[in-house]
């Protein structure tokens, strides 16, 4: 009978600790260990080569987090997230997702977009009549937007929040929630990639005071980016021709905030 013990017990609810009691704001998660998530599933899933709606780590994004447009996420930057919200929402901050998840497919209609001066860059030059040159055509390009195949966007990890543009956070609202943002985030496990340029950062992309990595996961992915993304196979765009030229690998998949490694 002694070995029917711990089931009796089990059955009977005995020595089990009672649910903690609800609370109203998600606390900060503990410490993530790198090594507990899996490996990574592919150089596909690297590049963005993948369906994330069809994946099975990533989730939709709920209405209430969102802009109005129907996004997805790896489901543990989501839940970081989630417990991220909730802490800024006790605080009077209020953010939202205005862009999340986008696949290989989806970067290359931005970036062909930009590349034949179909949509301005910055709203102001036609790449295509600017930037005859293709190197400096996706230098420009750049400054803002990644070349297919190389966005971290591809990895589910990161979030563009509340604004597209850096001026939106120098005062009134944007600011108090970048002051939020830049004093909390990081409790969440998400960091900032595209701080200013400069001494600490001297290459990748312009500063994007909007974008924000969840890093428990991304670290790993960019390793793996480190070790397996090769400038001469990023392709299947136009202008893919320009990723050697300019070495789209070390200059800005890896052109990053050292916080953010």
């Amino acid at each position: 009978m002694h070995f029917l013990l711990p089931t009796l017990l089990l059955l009977l609810g005995c020595g089990a600790s009672a649910p903690p009691a609800a609370t109203s704001v998600a606390p900060a998660p503990p410490p993530i260990a790198i090594d507990s998530f899996p490996a990574i599933p592919s150089y596909a899933y690297i590049t963005g080569k993948f369906d994330p709606s069809e994946h099975p780590d990533f989730v939709p994004v709920a209405d209430r987090y969102a802009d109005g447009d129907p996004y997805l996420l790896h489901r543990d930057t989501y839940g970081a997230f989630e417990r991220m919200y909730a802490a800024a929402e006790a605080d009077g901050v209020k953010l939202v997702i205005v862009s999340a998840t986008r696949n290989f497919a989806r970067q290359k209609q931005i970036w062909e977009a930009k590349w034949r001066g179909e949509r301005l860059l910055e709203g102001t030059e036609k790449a295509d009549e600017v930037y005859p040159d293709p190197a400096d055509r996706a230098r420009a390009i750049l400054r803002y937007s990644s070349m297919p195949g190389t966005s971290r966007h591809h990895w589910g990890t990161d979030i563009d929040l509340n604004a597209l543009t850096n001026d939106y956070f120098d005062a009134g609202e944007g600011k108090r929630i970048y002051d939020w943002l830049t004093t909390h985030a990081a409790d969440y496990g998400f960091c900032q990639p595209y701080t200013p340029k400069g001494d600490a950062r001297s290459t990748g992309y312009e500063e994007e005071r909007w974008h924000w990595s969840y890093v428990p996961l991304a670290k790993r992915l960019t390793d793996y980016a480190a070790t397996e993304l090769r400038d001469g196979a990023i392709s299947g765009f136009d202008g893919a021709q320009a990723a050697p030229q300019i070495q789209v690998v070390k200059n800005y998949v890896l052109g990053i905030n050292k916080s953010c490694r």
